[in-house]
């Protein structure tokens, strides 16, 4: 091989000096045409007249002239011209044949009719609320809240943890209700969402006349008591103590856990308690109920100043690339007071959206420390993302190089015919991807579900379990994001193609850019996530479509949720030396989060044992791209992960299709090595090749610099 090497290298320095042109010197400069006038060239005068011998009697005088006549009216100004006809409306969106789907649930139980013709939230925060009972824990931060037909339970977590997991454990510390449980024919005998967004959900308990002011980051749940009515708080712990002010506004309940809880209410209400149950007399108004962190005094002066403002919903916006912003809006007076977790704080621009972070007042989490943020707008944001077809890591040299390495090779290619690759690869792209969405594929196909309003398979729509679970909103980022993958590279060298199947596109895409996870109806723990990498794929390869189509707002929102998917993947699944988030018994054995729920981390995968760390660590690389550059961009990190899985390879059964994403993440700071292990595979994941393999590995920069708290890839560097 080195031969062969050393024998085209002697071709290349052959050609070069049999193509260098002779030096000549340069030719002088041709001389300047003459400037053109500006103006013609005067006429000469006229020759002077003849000189008379004789004088002529004066003319005589002439006459007076006669007076100038009036001058005309002006004329009227013109009309103004017509205003430009009004855009055409834009087309109506792509949709797939209509179907109705078997195996999905009926969202009228527990969603408003008002809700009921819009598409629906299949992958939300509150998605248990809407699933077979409704009355599975959710984690809106800082609190597990479950609903349940005639009240709301509140537990302040605390977390039950070993080197297998973590998760946070539910008990209903406080569950508030009416004390006359009141049935109207006709009405919702269970809870209601009434509205939701990006941050918020209001729930609706019409037996017990409460709605539920459910806002992801609020220290208080907030209820507004809709008429007169008898309130019961209860507590699976014994009541300590129950006090309150001069006013009966403020109330401080202390349990025989520990824990304190602070009750501020809009309006004087009467309370008596037992052992475990405190009731009152008809109220209406707002009640608002808070755990205060550690019992710690401290903390309840910064909760009381901020007890009258309250979120009533909240929305996320992509003002602009790279920033996303949080705005809530709030009832009350004064001041909003809101957690931020520490992604949110590593994200949070401060000084453009003048909120106060308050590093005093932290309640505990799965996801790290929450801590206090006063302001009622945020604005994250989060370093660019390079969205290209092809690897970044390029200097003028290092791209010289690719430049003069891409013209031999296509010498060589045009020597062996090899250009016939590029439309035997369009041909495959199109004969594959068409029949998918103009619904000719056989057996199988994409489909409207008219109820939820979303994409469904032909197959997951008489099949929870077919397609992972894409009937039951599954994965459909993982899934589609390989379909828009396609799509766009197909589009990009065949743009007559893309514009034919844009409408199907953009459907395709608009099924699952909206910050969603996935779900399962059957699980307990909230959302969960598995493959950090296939989601980051998703929203990469919206981006790539946004290229391929020209749509910059398509390319900043795929960029910046991409860039997000990233920042959350390194903050939460990366466990890197020195993570502080998670528990020492839980890092001390992993080096990655297998599977991450609202409420839990795995180490385990859906289709695989903790033991088996190829694939949890393949799972988290697959597909390989030039995002994944950004994706693994601490080469550091990257080596810890190599290494922890490494010795496992020799376990009998280890898939070498795993072994091509472990030997991948090796080039990044070993590319001899990688390179020998790569040539001796002889199978591969069904997404990867070896050309892909070496493509990776012979892209990796040689030179490694030291930026923040590791060592970064070029990447970094080419995005900064």
């Amino acid at each position: 091989m080195r031969r062969v090497v050393r024998r085209i290298g002697r071709i290349i320095r052959h050609i070069e000096r049999i193509t260098e042109p002779p030096f000549s010197p340069p030719l002088p400069p041709p001389p300047p045409p003459p400037p053109l006038p500006r103006h013609p060239p005067p006429s000469p005068p006229p020759p002077p007249p003849p000189t008379p011998t004789t004088t002529p009697p004066p003319p005589p005088p002439p006459p007076p002239p006669p007076p100038p006549p009036p001058p005309p009216p002006p004329p009227p100004p013109p009309p103004p011209p017509p205003p430009p006809p009004p855009p055409p409306p834009p087309p109506p969106p792509f949709l797939f044949p209509q179907t109705r789907s078997t195996v999905l649930p009926d969202p009228s139980t527990f969603f408003s009719p008002k809700l009921l013709p819009s598409p629906l939230p299949t992958n939300s925060f509150f998605q248990n609320y809407v699933l077979q009972n409704g009355d599975t824990p959710e984690y809106i931060h800082p609190y597990l809240i479950k609903s349940s037909n005639s009240s709301l339970s509140l537990s302040y977590p605390s977390l039950n943890f070993n080197s297998s997991f973590i998760t946070q454990v539910f008990n209903p510390d406080i569950t508030i209700s009416s004390s006359e449980k009141k049935t109207i024919p006709g009405s919702h005998t269970k809870h209601v969402i009434s509205s939701f967004s990006d941050l918020s959900v209001t729930l609706d308990i019409p037996s017990s006349n409460l709605r539920f002011f459910l806002v992801r980051g609020s220290p208080f749940v907030t209820a507004s008591v809709t008429c007169p009515t008898p309130l019961s708080i209860t507590t699976m712990h014994a009541i300590l103590s129950l006090s309150s002010n001069n006013s009966l506004t403020k109330h401080t309940l202390h349990l025989n856990n520990g824990q304190t809880w602070l009750m501020n209410t809009s309006s004087p209400i009467s309370l008596n308690h037992s052992l475990s149950e405190i009731t009152s007399g008809e109220f209406s108004g707002i009640i608002r109920i808070a755990v205060l962190p550690d019992s710690d005094p401290k903390y309840e002066v910064i909760l009381n100043r901020f007890s009258s403002c309250y979120p009533v919903s909240g929305d996320a916006a992509f003002t602009k690339p790279f920033c996303v912003e949080y705005k809530w809006e709030k009832k009350g007076w004064g001041e909003l007071l809101m957690l931020a977790h520490p992604l949110h704080l590593q994200l949070l621009n401060d000084t453009d959206c003048g909120v106060t972070v308050l590093h005093d007042l932290k309640y505990r989490s799965i996801d790290g420390e929450l801590v206090g943020v006063v302001g009622d707008s945020w604005l994250l944001k989060t370093d660019p993302v390079s969205v290209t077809w092809h690897s970044t890591r390029a200097s003028c040299y290092f791209y010289g190089k690719i430049i003069a390495r891409a013209a031999r090779l296509a010498l060589i290619a045009e020597e062996v015919a090899f250009l016939k690759a590029m439309p035997v690869i369009k041909k495959f792209l199109k004969e594959s991807i068409e029949p998918w969405l103009d619904g000719t594929f056989n057996g199988n196909g994409f489909l409207y579900d008219g109820v939820w309003g979303g994409i469904v398979t032909k197959q997951g729509s008489k099949d929870s379990g077919a397609d992972f679970g894409f009937g039951v909103y599954n994965d459909h980022h993982y899934n589609l994001g390989y379909f828009l993958y396609g799509i766009a590279v197909l589009a990009k060298i065949d743009p007559a193609w893309g514009r034919k199947y844009k409408p199907q596109a953009y459907s395709l895409v608009a099924d699952f850019t909206n910050l969603g996870r996935r779900s399962n109806s059957n699980y307990t723990h909230g959302r969960n996530q598995e493959s950090t990498s296939e989601a980051v794929n998703a929203y990469y390869s919206a981006a790539l479509m946004g290229l391929a189509y020209g749509d910059t707002q398509l390319i900043a929102t795929g960029s910046t949720l991409a860039a997000l998917e990233i920042h959350a993947a390194q903050m939460w699944w990366h466990v890197g030396e020195g993570h502080k988030l998670y528990e020492e018994d839980f890092t001390k054995e992993n080096k990655v989060v297998s599977v991450l729920w609202a409420n839990k981390r795995d180490s385990g995968l859906w289709f695989a044992p903790a033991q088996w760390r190829e694939c949890r660590l393949g799972i988290h690389v697959l597909p390989l791209s030039p995002i994944t550059e950004a994706l693994f961009s601490d080469v550091g990190y990257a080596k810890e992960l190599v290494e922890w899985t490494l010795p496992n390879l020799n376990r009998k059964g280890v898939g070498e299709g795993w072994k091509g994403f472990i030997y991948a993440l090796e080039g990044t700071y070993d590319k001899e090595s990688a390179l020998q292990k790569v040539r001796s595979l002889k199978v591969f994941d069904d997404g990867n090749s070896m050309t892909n393999l070496l493509w990776w590995i012979h892209s990796r920069g040689d030179v490694e610099e030291e930026f923040g708290h590791g060592k970064l890839c070029w990447f970094g560097h080419y995005c900064h």
